[in-house]
């Protein structure tokens, strides 16, 4: 199965994620913030990132950037889940790197399919 980070300022989203993919037998690494999310990047590599926008730290926005630079990330997937739905903010983030985008609140369906289709 997958190995994945999930970044988000919020415990009960982090721990609702962790729940859920672990329960379907991925391996999950979760950061309260981008900073915490880069120095482990660095030293590990995944096969997918699902981020949050607004973090204190480093921002979503910040940390897709970051990654990208990372040899070991250019093609990794990256998933943001956010509140936001402004489309100006979807194409920032898909130009900063972003492969998609799951709104919240989110639904264990949409997790997998949005896992499944980036990781297929």
């Amino acid at each position: 199965m997958a190995r994945i980070i999930a970044v988000d300022d919020a415990l009960a989203i982090r721990s609702a994620i962790k729940l859920i993919l672990s329960h379907h037998g991925h391996d999950v690494f979760d950061f309260e913030n981008g900073k915490d999310a880069i120095e482990f990047a660095r030293q590990e590599s995944v096969d997918l990132v699902i981020t949050d926008l607004n973090m204190p730290e480093m921002n979503g926005m910040s940390l897709i950037s970051s990654l990208r630079r990372l040899e070991d990330y250019e093609h990794t997937p990256i998933l943001v889940m956010t509140t936001e739905t402004a489309d100006y903010k979807k194409k920032k983030a898909k130009s900063v790197g972003a492969t998609g985008w799951i709104a919240k609140p989110f639904t264990e369906e949409r997790i997998l399919k949005a896992l499944n289709k980036v990781l297929s």
